[in-house]
């Protein structure tokens, strides 16, 4: 299985090596840009949501993703998941989509979240 995760928490990339199978192919970026091109063919897609904000506490980024994310020609088709800021990490507001997002990983983030989530798929 294949699995691109993009953050730029040391914590959760460390997590997201250490939470896959030896088998499966995981590849950290902190951008979701360049992620994007990597998902086409993978099974799932974890977006830290905070790597996604252009200006701290501004939804306007994550907004950004993912409306490239879903105009994205091939990583349009592939599953999903955000991990959420902190719970005190205030945000202007929150916007959504209807099928967007496959799940929801709080925080703090541990490789369990990851192994957990590959069974997902």
């Amino acid at each position: 299985m294949k699995f691109v995760v993009v953050t730029q928490d040391p914590v959760v990339a460390e997590a997201a090596v250490q939470g896959f199978h030896p088998s499966d192919e995981c590849a950290v970026l902190s951008s979701w840009s360049e992620a994007l091109e990597l998902a086409s063919d993978a099974d799932l897609l974890f977006v830290d949501m905070l790597a996604t904000l252009t200006e701290p506490h501004k939804i306007s980024g994550y907004e950004e993703f993912a409306k490239v994310k879903m105009n994205h020609p091939t990583a349009s088709k592939t599953p999903l998941v955000v991990i959420s800021p902190p719970q005190d990490y205030e945000l202007d507001f929150m916007a959504g989509w209807p099928n967007f997002v496959l799940g929801n990983v709080q925080r703090p983030v541990d490789y369990k979240i990851f192994r957990r989530a590959s069974t997902w798929v």
